[in-house]
This record gives structure tokens, C-alpha cells and sequence, in this order.
């Protein structure tokens, strides 16, 4: 590893492989945003584990994102890597303080809660390779007490949008506060801005359809694609 270069556990998909889940964009974000240098480094579901392990304190669940800092420190949790970045490299700021970015987190939990009838099959169906397969069927399956068909009939579809139409429509409320946009904060960018734009993304990497729902069932599709427009500087760099 390079004296002052950060690595960057990501998920891999199916080729062409690139970033897809929300938590890992969060950290891409902020390496990007701060211009810091990175490599990434693809990790499957089933060797998380035993590449975390010796590393991280002991838990039942390893994680990512997680990150080794040039000092070799290890850092789990995108949260938790978002502070930690801050601290250590200060300049430009992604405003941690941003008194949106609390409300935007609640929301993804709400979001993510409601959707999970979309995105558990679509994340196995459309985003994974063979290797991680197995795996995410296993433990989604072990969580929901269902099967991934089971849970997309049942919390799937029309049903799974409108339960997460109320937390979408707060979103754009909060976008439509700042005229000035097109970040929540106006003019200014931050850790919020990444944090929402992880979640579309993410809609975006698991289908158009799923994309353009996420849309329609925000109310006003306008201010998240200007959001992702505004921020396009800091997700281009995705597959490395």
C-alpha cells in the first residue's frame, strides 16, 4: 500500500463491475469529494468474514465499507468512516454538523425499511455475482423468516412504494427548503447530499424501473435528478 493511499472495501456486481450498494457509495463520495487517494479492493459476501476478522473488533456481522488508513488503522461502518475521514482530512468539510443530515439518515431507515420487497430480489437477481449469491439468499432469507420470491410477492411492488411514499415525499420537502439548490443546503454540498444520492444510485444500479418509481413515488422527480446532476463530479469514479 502506497505511504498516503487509502483502501476501499467494496461489494462487487456483475461486470462491468462498479460500486451498487448505498452504504459503500457513502465512503466513495467523500474520497472522491476530498480528492483523497484510494484503491478499491472487491470483496464477495462469504470472505467479508475472514478477511475482517483479525482486523475488527469481534462482532457477528463484518461489514462494508470498510477502509484501512495509510497509518494501517482499519474503520468499519459508513457513518462511522464518514467521521473519521472528516477529522483526519478536514478540507473541503462534508458538513457533518449539517442539521439535515440526521433527518436524511432517519429517513434511509425508513426508506430502506419499506423497500426491502424490492431491493432483497433485485440485489440477488440483477447486482450479484455467483459468488455472493448463496449467501445473501441465506442470511436475507434467515432475517426476513421468508424466501427473496416470498418477500417480493408479499412486500413487493405497488405495496413497498406506497409504504415508502411518505419518507420519499419528505426527501423533496426537505431538497425544496433551500430554493437556491440544488443541494439541501443551497449552494453547499455535503455529507446529506451524498448520503441521499448513495440511495438513488443504488435504485438506479438495481433497474430503470426501479429508478423511475423511486421517482414518481417522491412527488417531484425534478430536485433528485438535479441533486444526482450536482453531484456526478464525486460518483464517476465507481469501478476502481
Amino acid at each position: 500500500m502506497a505511504n498516503q493511499e487509502i483502501v476501499l472495501f467494496d461489494l462487487p456486481s456483475r461486470p462491468p463491475n462498479k460500486t451498487w450498494s448505498y452504504n459503500p457509495w457513502k465512503t466513495r463520495f467523500i474520497l472522491n469529494y476530498k480528492n483523497l487517494p484510494y484503491r478499491t479492493e472487491w470483496v464477495e459476501y462469504p470472505d467479508i468474514k475472514g478477511k475482517f476478522q483479525d482486523h475488527l473488533p469481534k462482532a457477528d456481522i463484518y461489514t462494508i465499507p470498510t477502509i484501512i488508513l495509510p497509518d494501517g488503522t482499519w474503520v468499519t461502518d459508513s457513518w462511522t468512516i464518514a467521521e473519521v475521514l472528516e477529522k483526519k482530512y478536514p478540507e473541503p468539510s462534508i458538513r457533518l454538523d449539517s442539521p439535515y443530515l440526521p433527518k436524511i439518515r432517519a429517513i434511509l431507515v425508513d426508506v430502506l425499511t419499506a423497500l426491502k420487497g424490492i431491493y432483497a430480489p433485485a440485489v440477488h437477481n440483477v447486482l450479484l455475482n455467483d459468488a455472493s449469491k448463496e449467501y445473501f439468499r441465506r442470511t436475507r432469507e434467515e432475517a426476513f423468516g421468508a424466501t427473496l420470491e416470498e418477500v417480493a410477492k408479499n412486500e413487493g411492488g405497488e405495496k413497498a412504494w406506497k409504504a415508502a411514499q411518505p419518507a420519499l415525499e419528505k426527501v423533496t420537502a426537505l431538497l425544496k427548503e433551500n430554493s437556491d439548490g440544488p443541494f439541501l443546503e443551497g449552494k453547499n454540498v455535503g455529507f446529506a447530499d451524498f448520503a441521499w444520492a448513495s440511495f438513488l444510485l443504488f435504485a438506479q444500479r438495481m433497474g430503470n424501473d426501479v429508478y423511475q418509481d423511486a421517482l414518481k413515488y417522491s412527488g417531484d422527480a425534478s430536485v433528485h435528478e438535479k441533486l444526482l446532476e450536482a453531484v456526478k463530479p464525486w460518483y464517476e469514479r465507481a469501478d476502481h
